[in-house]
């Protein structure tokens, strides 16, 4: 019988470190938000995590795609996945605290399932979906709060931005979808996907820059660290990281890094931001969670482990009670 592949050691420690890289970004673009517009930031963003991830190309000596179908769809992709949702992340930083920012960030596998019934013809609503999305709608609405719409002092855009952010989630959904519709079967791996996709993402931004990121400037080691993170840590390495983790533990295991995300951005936002939080985002955060669990199967398989488990362990305690035949031979010659 053949065993199962060693997972390297060294990938749980990038596995955590995806996760505070991705749950930063949101306190990195807020920081970055105090000295450039949201245009900006996605700019400066973009721009350092292309070249992050062609030097990693250059040095890992990898091909870059050269078929016109596939830089196509690489093309959509950096509009769904990069420079769409950057820019209303970016811009909902500005009305909102950056750990809600991370909060409804963790809808996007909820996000991709909903693209994916109504994309995908494979695809079909069942019970547990419905459940799922159900679970997830609910979390989003409490997260939102809106019956404190009269009585909260909230900023004028702050109910648009939360819009805005499940937007940016909506983008990441239909890209991961498109992704599986229209790039299954290539042969090229995630990191060389990742540096095409955010190379031509910061190709579309530089020639939008004139138009949309103007605007003053004001630079201090805070901000010019914060889009430096951004771009290096956040878009460029954490990408190339996420690729090693999929290759590693399988796309299920890895989304798993959805579920601490959050958890980064919230206290990132409360201990270093000063964000004030409010009981019903973590609970509505671990609502959003739970129908993320139930729509990826993770509840369900935990179940049918532990009926295996039981149907395995009968056999056993059925072998330790019942007697044998020499036993009931032995008992009667005594």
């Amino acid at each position: 019988m053949t065993q199962a592949a060693p997972v390297p050691a060294r990938t749980l420690p990038k596995f955590l470190a995806l996760a505070t890289m991705w749950g930063a970004s949101f306190l990195f673009i807020r920081v970055a938000l105090e000295g450039l517009s949201p245009a900006q930031v996605v700019l400066g963003r973009l721009v350092v995590g292309a070249l992050t991830l062609a030097t990693i190309m250059t040095l890992t000596r990898r091909p870059w795609p050269r078929e016109r179908r596939v830089l196509g769809h690489l093309f959509v992709l950096g509009l769904l996945i990069c420079v769409v949702p950057f820019l209303l992340f970016a811009w909902a930083g500005q009305h909102i605290p950056s750990g809600l920012s991370s909060i409804y960030n963790a809808t996007t596998p909820v996000m991709t399932l909903l693209i994916s019934l109504v994309a995908l013809p494979t695809e079909r609503l069942t019970a547990v979906r419905t459940a799922a999305l159900v679970l997830a709608a609910g979390g989003v609405v409490v997260v939102a709060a809106p019956w404190q719409l009269a009585t909260a002092a909230v900023g004028e855009h702050y109910y648009t931005a939360q819009l805005a952010a499940l937007g940016a989630t909506t983008c990441y959904g239909t890209g991961f979808v498109y992704m599986r519709r229209f790039l299954t079967g290539h042969h090229h791996d995630g990191v060389t996907v990742a540096a095409t996709q955010v190379g031509l993402a910061a190709a579309v931004m530089l020639v939008l820059a004139p138009f949309v990121a103007r605007g003053p400037v004001e630079l201090s080691l805070a901000v010019v660290g914060s889009v430096l993170a951004l771009g290096a840590l956040s878009t460029g390495i954490a990408y190339a990281w996420n690729a090693e983790i999929v290759r590693a533990w399988g796309a299920t295991l890895a989304s798993t890094v959805t579920y601490l995300t959050p958890v980064v951005g919230v206290v990132l936002g409360v201990l270093v931001l000063a964000e004030r939080l409010t009981v019903n985002q973590p609970v509505g955060a671990a609502i959003v969670i739970l129908g993320i669990l139930v729509g990826q199967g993770h509840l369900r398989l935990l179940r049918r482990r532990r009926r295996s488990a039981g149907r395995a362990t009968a056999p056993a305690r059925e072998m330790r009670t019942a007697p044998t035949a020499d036993g009931r031979a032995r008992r009667r010659a005594r």
